[in-house]
Parts: C-alpha cells; structure tokens; sequence
C-alpha cells in the first residue's frame, strides 16, 4: 500500500501538494458527477422531480440571471407572501447567484441539477488531498468512494435541488485546507459557508469548536499546536453563531420572509429567547427530545455506522453537532430528522474526513499498526456499499428510471398541451417540465384562476389532502369557465 504523502509534499506545488501528482480524484470526481447528473437528469425526464422544491429555485436563480432580485412566484403564492416573493425571505442563500451565469448556456432546471451534480461531486478532491495526507492513496480512493455513494449525496440528489449543494465542497474545503497548513484557503472556505443557507453559520460554529479541542498527536503533527489558532476558533464561534441569528432574525424578515416561520421549538418556549432558556435550566429535557421520537436516533446513527463509527473517536464531529442538534431538538418538522430528503448532505463530507481522522488516530493506539487506518477506511467504503440498496441510488437497478412508463407518457402529453409565455397552475411534479417557458404556480387547494391548469385526478397530489379533494376542484374549474382541452391517465389540462 502506498505510503501517506510526506510534510514537504503539502507546501509544494498544488498539483503534487494537494493530488500526489495523481488524476485518480478528478477521474473519479468526474465519473461522479456524470452519475450524478444521469441520475437527476433521468428523473426530471421520467416526471419524478417536483415543482416543491425545484421550480422554487429555478425561478429564483432565472431572475438572477436577468440581474433581478431572486423572485419565485410559486413559493411566494403557495405560501402567502405574494407574487413578489424573494426566495432570500425564504432562506438566506446568496450563494445560489453564482449558477446564474449558466442559464446563459440553458434556461431550465436542468441546469441546476447539473450543476448540483458537479458541485457535489468536487468534494472528492479535498477529500482525496486530506486523506492522502494522512493514509496514502488507497485510503484516498477508500474515502472518496465511500463519501461519492454515501446515502445523505443519493437522498439530496433524489430530492432535487437545494442550496445544499455548495455545502459539501466547502466543508471539506475549509476543513483539508486547515490540515494543509493553509489557514487563508481554510478561513475562506470556511466564511463562503455563511452564505449558503441562513443556518450554515452552525457549520462554521462547529468548525470553531473543532479548533478550540484540537491538540497535536505528534511532533510532526501539521494541523499545529493551537497557540495562534485559539482566536481564530473563538472568532469562528461567534461570527457562526452570530450571523445564523441576523440571518434568521433581521435579513430573512427584510426580505419579506417571516423569522419566525421555521421556528421549531415550541416544546421548549413560545420564542428563541425562551426555548434556549429552558433548555439550559432543564438539559434532560434537551436529551429526551433527541431520542422522540426515535427516528431521530435512526439517523442519526445512519450518519456513523456505515463508517463504522470511526467519526466519534475524532473531534473533527464537532464541526457538525452544531446543525445536527439544530434538526434533532425540533419538534415541528418531522423532515428535519428523517435520513431522507437533503439535511443530511450538510454533514457527510465531515463525516468522512471525521472517519478518516479517527482511522488515523486508532491506528496511533495500535502496536505495529501503520496499515490499520487504511483497513479501516476500507472498511468505511464496505459499510457505505451495504446501505446502498436502501436509498435513492437502488434506482439505478430500476428499469423505469430509463424509459417513459404511461403515465409519464401522459404528463408529457400534457405539459405539451400549454403554450409557451402563459401562467399555469401545475400540479406538483409536471411544474418542472413546464418551468423554463411559463409562468409557474403550484395547482394547491387555493384557486389561483390561471389561464391554464394543469391536473391530477388519477393520485393525490402535495398539497392535497384527497383525491376527492382534487376531483372537486376539477368540477369548481368547470362550473367556473374553464374547458377541459386534455384528459388522459389521469392528467387534465384545463383552459380558461
């Protein structure tokens, strides 16, 4: 096995520094994204994408792209902020102005996928650099692979787009920069965060703490001993925390948004202020609300086992307890906690350099143990395989990823039927087919009266409650002047 790049490596040029002079992490960074973007791309053809949450961020980065305000009228109707809605009263993620530029290339939310798909796929390149450093180039593959098929990456990319695609590569950024020697690269990395999300400012808190806790396991240990670094970590604390509660507080709610609209413990107190109260006057109370309910302990040992727990021998964790404590104390949002959906994308580049850390420190404790760290990565890679089939990424066995079934078929058909440059109310999952040549609004159990309206009567449908609910919305359109101008499997394309 190969050896761990040496001390003199990580100052010299970028390409021996960072790769060992080798292409394996690109090769495999863009095999990555191509996966990637097969994957997202086959959905948004096969009607499996949904207008919540993709059309939301394809209209918001569109305006962008024109040099106006983030607006995304479909978030702002269906929620009741009004057609004017800026998606930053929504979460603050200026972040998302650097994919407009695309939309130059496609107007469409291709693009976006695209995009995510890469964007997720270059944290394999700091991964591959920090676990170089510390195990060598077999470990290195280990590590990216296991973080290129880790379930939290599947059930993102499965769950469309989010500004969480920018988290991953800047975690593992801010954190193999910092190992590198190379503070600046590091504290830059580290400060993009704050504008991926109004709450990634817990990311950096987390980052803090991780410095305030390190201490050199050798002399030749290069992420330093802290004598200099104990302001930096104190910094990072502060300003994390600081700006999560002025993003939250002030710069959502002067955006339009409401701070309070994601608040999510009222079993703790009516507000912030008293909820945080009383979870340092009652902390068993904090304990018992991250096991209710016990889904909660399901994810969130999901986030260490197939890494066979090597992240909890490593202080590096600390970087993600802040966000994680975030979602597990809530008691409003049960998809805070759940291993589906894109929260957890937010952790797993951590998670993995975490792994490997703790790889590294367990073979410190073993007489003779210079290979035990790269068995042990290896065997993150063997834990991650095995979760494989029960996420997102089982679908490539799915024939019906590939092709078109009837009812796919018939959304297409239907999407077809509305002409370009019109308003349409769409129901959930054919908005986005139907998002880069009109204008956009979720069909919900509000009437919009759009000129057009696209329909499902064949499934329920977000936000619906029932079938018979949006059969009966049907019948009010037709008593209301509308006229059925396609109806096949279950689809209805009304004109008004």
């Amino acid at each position: 096995m190969a050896a761990p790049v040496t001390a003199g490596d990580a100052t010299g040029t970028w390409w021996r520094g960072r790769l060992g002079g080798s292409t394996a992490p690109l090769l495999l960074a863009a095999a990555a994204a191509s996966g990637y973007a097969v994957y997202a791309l086959l959905r948004l053809h096969t009607f499996r994408t949904s207008t919540y949450d993709l059309v939301i961020f394809d209209q918001a980065v569109r305006s962008y792209s024109r040099l106006e305000a983030p607006i995304a009228p479909v978030k702002g109707v269906h929620n009741g902020f009004g057609p004017d809605f800026s998606i930053l009263g929504d979460h603050f993620s200026p972040i998302l102005a650097l994919i407009a530029p695309l939309y130059r290339l496609h107007d469409g939310p291709a693009t976006l996928l695209v995009a995510q798909a890469v964007l997720f796929a270059l944290a394999i390149v700091p991964i591959w650099a920090f676990t170089l450093r510390r195990l060598g180039r077999t470990a290195a593959l280990g590590a990216s692979l296991a973080y290129a098929l880790s379930w939290p990456i599947a059930e993102a990319l499965r769950f469309d787009f989010h500004e969480v695609a920018f988290a991953p590569l800047l975690t593992a950024a801010a954190i193999e920069r910092f190992d590198a020697g190379r503070r600046r690269q590091a504290l830059a990395a580290a400060l993009l965060l704050l504008l991926v999300k109004e709450d990634t400012g817990l990311l950096v808190a987390g980052f803090g703490l991780y410095l305030l806790v390190l201490r050199p396991r050798t002399r030749l240990d290069r992420t330093w001993a802290l004598r200099g670094d104990r302001p930096l970590a104190l910094a990072l604390v502060i300003v994390g925390l600081v700006t999560t509660a002025v993003a939250s507080r002030v710069l959502i709610p002067a955006f339009g948004g409401n701070g309070n609209y994601y608040f999510a413990y009222g079993a703790f107190g009516p507000d912030m202020k008293d909820a945080v109260l009383h979870l340092l006057t009652h902390p068993w109370d904090a304990v018992k609300a991250l096991g209710t309910p016990p889904v909660k302990l399901g994810t969130m040992a999901l986030l260490v086992l197939p890494f066979l727990a090597l992240p909890l021998v490593s202080p590096l964790t600390l970087v993600v307890v802040p966000p994680l404590l975030e979602r597990m104390l809530s008691s409003k949002f049960d998809n805070w906690w759940a291993p589906h959906y894109h929260y957890n994308a937010f952790l797993v580049a951590t998670l993995v350099l975490a792994a490997v850390d703790g790889a590294v420190r367990v073979q410190g404790r073993r007489p003779a143990g210079e290979r035990t760290g790269t068995w042990l990565v290896l065997g993150m890679l063997a834990g991650t395989l095995v979760t494989v089939p029960a996420f997102a990424f089982r679908s490539f066995a799915d024939g019906s990823l590939y092709v078109r079934d009837a009812r796919a078929r018939a959304a297409a058909a239907a999407v077809a039927r509305v002409p370009s440059g019109v308003e349409v109310e769409a129901v959930n999952h054919t908005g986005p087919a139907l998002s880069g040549r009109t204008h956009v609004l979720l069909w919900d159990r509000t009437p919009r009266w759009a000129d057009w309206v696209v329909a499902d009567v064949a499934y329920e449908q977000f936000p619906f409650t029932s079938l018979t609910e949006q059969r009966e919305r049907i019948a009010l359109l037709d008593r209301s002047g509308y006229r059925t101008v396609f109806a096949r499997d279950g689809y209805v394309v009304l004109r008004r």
